[in-house]
């Protein structure tokens, strides 16, 4: 069986490509799609999967981008892609153009190809996927299944997957239901043996076994966030469904029953209460951490927009609690299955009013899961919400990271909650009343002392003793207070993350700088190696926290041109430095992607070197 045309074939790649593939939405595509990222994996290689799916349940176009990458790059890779398993006809005008040239299009052959479909400059690779399955399997649904993993068994003969790496996804995926380990590996193998009968040579693109996955793991960010919340101490989760948020509540029962039973009884130590709404999930959240217990939510923008009158609850009465918004392309219900970074205002300045909330950027599932457990220690520590700023990409694909790590001895942080001895030794205690001039009151659990511990908590003013007051003055003084602990919360925070490429210029600063936050990492990392490369150096400063510490200032002031790289339309993370460092904004420029893709590398750098002025270019050693 012969490709329909003949171009020059590609010169050889190894290990350094990307596969995409298109299917029909809720046709099972994703387990196999999966099962070829994971194999690659296993084979030591770096490989960065993106799940690009409809936000409808069954029936439409969506796709599965795989880049394979030696170097380690896991950013999105912009431009076409050198192999399309295309499986869904709807689709196959578009994918026929994402191909590059000299690219493969891998189609089922199984019905003529619309000569409308044919490039002259692509190689067209045709197995007869329908026919196999249909002469194989009798049940529909099988074959519908099937036809996925026999696409999967040709590529390890196409490209080089070890079928043994295979084997072994297929071993772990169906631990639980041994009987199908055996099928699917048959599958596989009838996919790479008609491969094989049908061409008579691999493709130039091919995977070589590496040893660059050592030490590392593929997650995805959602579970890491439950994974978190339950080493963070959680105890109550508080949700309604929303995308791509779900599977964090659903990461934390998942964890929680194995981790959070009591040895003796078996029952559950932790409770998971889906609301009716977001307003009522946060309510149950602020209400159970007002008790003692550690408690936390997941929703995406439109729940951070339901939930602001009772974040300005818990900001103002001091109330801890956690918040993970995995941030979606808005406004409204924009596109729920597409990425952004576009909640970041709506979070950092949450509720009416002087507002200000404490946020969390991870870039990485490590990240989630680091960064998640410590919320709890930093909502405690500032009796304040935490809301932590993940997004679409992170949270619901699965990512290379290191692998995790935990202290068996670490002890929560829970602030400073007196005792009833504390408070036996105290002449009164002021709720609201700072001591040591850290803007950080002392705070009791409920029916900790019934005379000395109890106090009213109110959203209304109040004065140092919790007692209601509408006087101007005593409310200035609780809101200055407020403003102290602001203040003192970056000592709590993690600090940004600095990589120095560039040594100093000139005597008017340090060259080019660029600020970035979250899922931007990846790209923004692989961009200024390639400029630094070229003999343009770059330095760049990752925020992983609000409010800002003072390297975040220093560092802007120590460069002649500084560059923001974010994943919205406006520009949210220039207008946050803007608004609480007072830099002036001609001062920052923005490089901005929001169509709901990730951010790629070439989109950063030419958004840089675009804008570029001459006297701050740094000439790389």
């Amino acid at each position: 069986m012969s490709p329909i045309s003949t171009p020059p074939l590609m010169n050889k790649k190894v290990n350094d490509f990307v596969v995409k593939f298109a299917n029909v939405n809720g046709s099972g595509s994703a387990s196999a799609n999966s099962m070829f990222a994971k194999a690659i994996f296993r084979m030591g290689i770096p490989v960065s999967p993106r799940n690009i799916f409809p936000s409808n349940i069954q029936g439409a176009p969506t796709w599965y981008e795989v880049r394979i990458c030696e170097q380690g790059y896991l950013g999105r890779r912009a431009g076409k892609v050198e192999l399309m398993v295309s499986v869904n006809p709807q689709s196959m005008a578009d994918d026929v153009n994402e191909v590059c040239e000299g690219g493969y299009f891998f189609y089922d052959n199984t019905y003529p190809l619309d000569f409308k479909l044919i490039r002259d400059d692509i190689n067209y690779i045709g197995l007869p996927l329908t026919q196999i399955v249909n002469a194989t399997f009798n049940d529909p649904r099988r074959r519908q299944l099937f036809k996925n993993i026999i696409y999967v068994g040709s590529l390890s003969y196409l490209i080089g997957i070890e079928f043994s790496a295979l084997e072994s996804i297929v071993a772990d995926t169906f631990k639980a239901k041994p009987k199908l380990i055996e099928p699917n590996v048959s599958a596989l193998q009838l996919g790479f043996d008609e491969a094989k009968k049908a061409f008579n040579e691999p493709l130039p693109i091919q995977l070589e076994r590496r040893n660059k996955n050592d030490g590392k793991i593929m997650l995805e960010g959602n579970a890491a966030c439950g994974l978190g919340a339950v080493y963070g101490g959680a105890t109550v989760c508080a949700w309604y469904p929303i995308t791509p948020s779900t599977s964090v509540a659903e990461g934390f029962e998942k964890y929680a029953n194995k981790l959070r039973k009591d040895p003796e009884t078996g029952k559950n130590n932790f409770a998971i209460i889906q609301a009716e709404d977001e307003l009522s999930a946060i309510g149950m959240v602020i209400g159970s951490n007002w008790n003692g217990a550690r408690s936390f939510t997941a929703t995406s923008g439109p729940g951070v927009s339901l939930m602001q009158e009772f974040l300005g609850l818990a900001y103002f009465a001091e109330v801890p609690a956690v918040l993970i918004d995995v941030q979606r392309a808005g406004p409204s219900t924009g596109m729920p299955t597409r990425t952004q970074q576009s909640d970041l205002l709506i979070s950092a300045y949450a509720s009416h009013g002087d507002t200000k909330q404490v946020c969390l950027f991870p870039a990485t599932p490590k990240e989630c899961f680091e960064l998640t457990a410590d919320a709890f220690d930093i909502a405690e520590r500032l009796q304040t919400p935490v809301i932590m700023l993940t997004d679409l990409d992170l949270g619901m694909n699965e990512h290379i990271c290191d692998d995790l790590e935990w202290d068996d001895s670490r002890e929560f942080d829970r602030g400073k909650v007196l005792s009833a001895e504390d408070l036996d030794n105290m002449d009164r205690f002021g709720r609201y009343l700072d001591i040591d001039g850290d803007g950080i009151p002392n705070r009791t659990i409920p029916g900790t002392h019934a005379e000395k511990g109890a106090f009213f908590t109110r959203g209304t003013s109040r004065d140092e003793y919790a007692i209601y007051t509408e006087k101007g003055e005593a409310y200035q003084r609780n809101m200055e207070r407020l403003l102290v602990k602001w203040k003192t919360a970056p000592e709590y925070l993690p600090k940004p993350e600095i990589t120095n490429r560039a040594a100093s210029s000139s005597s008017s600063g340090n060259g080019i700088g660029v600020i970035h936050y979250g899922t931007s990492m990846a790209a923004t990392h692989e961009a200024l190696d390639q400029m630094s490369a070229d003999g343009v150096a770059v330095n760049d400063l990752r925020v992983l926290a609000f409010p800002f510490s003072d390297e975040v200032k220093a560092f802007i002031d120590q460069h002649d041109q500084i560059f923001v790289v974010e994943q919205n339309r406006d520009a949210q993370m220039k207008t946050l430095l803007v608004n609480e460092l007072e830099v002036a904004p001609r001062d920052l420029q923005s490089v901005l992607e929001f169509n709901g893709d990730p951010i790629s590398a070439t989109q950063i750098r030419e958004g840089i070197e675009n804008n570029l002025k001459t006297d701050s270019v740094v000439k790389s050693a």
